[in-house]
């Protein structure tokens, strides 16, 4: 009895089956790239974080703001009765607040002295937030407004401190009725008159973006591989 011959199998792709392929191709490479390009911003950032406390310098009287993260000295007077609480603050899975306090500083603009994060209470009671009453020196970090993709709209009231989520420098120049530092700073963990300060750059740490980026590309590789596998038809005879 003779054995059952071979099926030979040709690359015969298809025209509907290799747009699908380079399609998919083109999107979980892209998605690969895109990761990869948030690793590198990524590391550059906390590089620029943890290079911050490197040198201490004055907070520039004029508004023209250092590097981001820059470690600098700052001296004015708390303005304690002009508080803003950001909103929807976070930390260790608990819901709160961080506290900002003006501090108003001789012939340059007032800045915004983050203080760090407070739980928020079931009674709805703060605890006491009152900063030092004298003029300070405080050692911090410079930093921008925390912010998040969808922007929203704050009502605040008339009453103190305010309420906020996630506002723009203007609109809280604009509930102070006074000029802002474009930056606010960051205070050092080990100054007094703070809260909760565990500072670290915002979102995810650039080894999970790399992960992220190798997923994906190993899905493409993945994804081309059953491709030529699909594509690979048995041949037809006399052909």
């Amino acid at each position: 009895m003779r054995a059952a011959a071979p099926v030979v199998r040709r690359f015969r792709p298809t025209l509907t089956g290799t747009l699908a392929a380079v399609a998919g191709l083109a999107l979980l490479c892209g998605l690969g790239t895109w990761q990869l390009s948030r690793f590198h911003e990524k590391t550059a950032l906390w590089e620029s974080f943890a290079n911050g406390t490197d040198r201490l310098v004055d907070l520039p009287r004029a508004s023209t703001p250092p590097a981001r993260y820059a470690h600098v000295r700052v001296s004015g007077r708390y303005l304690a009765e002009r508080q803003i609480l950001l909103d929807n603050m976070a930390h260790e899975g608990e819901s709160g607040y961080r506290v900002l306090t003006p501090l108003e500083r001789v012939g340059a603009d007032t800045v915004l002295i983050d203080r760090g994060w407070v739980p928020r209470r079931s009674s709805g009671r703060l605890p006491d937030l009152a900063p030092p009453a004298d003029t300070v020196t405080l050692l911090g970090r410079t930093d921008y407004l925390p912010g998040r993709g969808v922007e929203l709209t704050d009502h605040p009231g008339t009453e103190w401190p305010k309420l906020m989520s996630y506002p723009k420098i203007d609109a809280v120049e604009r509930a102070l009725g006074r000029p802002l530092y474009p930056q606010i700073v960051l205070l050092d963990a080990a100054e007094p008159g703070g809260f909760v300060r565990d500072w670290q750059p915002p979102g995810l740490p650039p080894a999970q973006h790399l992960g992220y980026a190798i997923t994906w590309f190993t899905c493409a590789a993945v994804f081309l591989a059953l491709c030529i596998r699909v594509a690979r038809r048995p041949a037809v005879r006399g052909a």
